[in-house]
């Protein structure tokens, strides 16, 4: 009979997958050129994570910080949030935590009997990177090029503060209201992605379009629309036969992305509600 999981076991588990799933969302958002990316396996399914050792350090470190407030139960959820370039949130990547049970700091290390085994959490987490993987088919690109880059937040339960007990851990910073869930608007789509709970703790993975996005995105629609479309010709007059209506294509155009060494990965934010 597989062995149950511990709380620290469990905390361990969910914030590695929560560093694996950052790279790969960065990777299937197309944050960063594809090429800043190398092919992993993790969970018996391949996966893609950044060369760049400052990303890196920047990821890193906020799983860290994230493992800290799991650690103390006030967690309620950690977001990857794409933003453009006037810092305004396009998609939010919600990784919602529940504790079901209350351990003492003493116990943290016993065997949870109601509790999945470290195997059976592993093939969870593979399921979850499957359908991520999946997602660019239901989001679309947004085509924005250098003019996007992301953030990483945490929502804690009410009338609870971080607490920090690592040396040097970068420090938390109000978050900027749109980006955060408090922020969402009534035209802000959620897709489910996965959700798995472990005995100990829930998990699950969202992705939210906000209206910002999806308004952008109607907006691109219909100026493509418009761009596709002859305009009607006018009538020829008796005194010239041979005149051509005038019209007006409208210029569509798409920024590339920049090569790596000229798109530095900004100072990672790590924010609080």
């Amino acid at each position: 009979m597989a062995t149950p999981l511990t709380y620290n076991q469990t905390v361990r588990g969910i914030t590695e997958f929560i560093e694996v799933a950052i790279h790969t969302i960065l990777y299937v958002r197309q944050i960063y050129p594809a090429d800043l990316f190398i092919r992993r396996k993790k969970y018996d399914t391949p996966v893609f994570q950044s060369r760049h050792p400052a990303l890196n350090e920047y990821i890193s470190n906020a799983v860290k910080a994230i493992a800290e407030q799991l650690l103390t139960g006030n967690l309620e959820k950690v977001a990857v949030v794409i933003k453009n370039k006037e810092q305004v949130a396009l998609e939010r990547f919600l990784f919602s935590i529940e504790n079901m049970i209350q351990i003492e700091d003493y116990d943290k290390n016993t065997n949870v009997q109601e509790a999945m085994s470290a195997s059976d959490l592993g093939q969870y987490f593979r399921g979850f990177l499957v359908k991520l993987n999946m997602v660019e088919a239901q989001l679309g690109q947004m085509h924005l090029g250098d003019d996007v880059s992301f953030t990483i937040t945490i929502e804690l339960k009410p009338e609870t503060l971080p607490s920090t007990k690592t040396p040097n851990q970068p420090p938390w910073i109000p978050a900027f209201t749109q980006q955060t869930t408090a922020g969402t608007s009534d035209e802000s789509e959620l897709h489910m992605i996965r959700a798995v709970n472990t005995g100990i703790i829930n998990l699950s993975l969202a992705v939210q379009e906000t209206d910002v996005k999806l308004k952008h995105e109607r907006e691109t629609r219909e100026n493509m629309s418009l761009s596709r479309t002859k305009p009607t010709k006018s009538p020829p007059d008796n005194s010239s036969q041979n005149d051509a209506a005038e019209h007006s294509v409208a210029d569509i155009s798409q920024e590339g992305l920049s090569r790596v060494e000229q798109k530095q990965p900004e100072p990672l934010e790590l924010d609080v509600q």
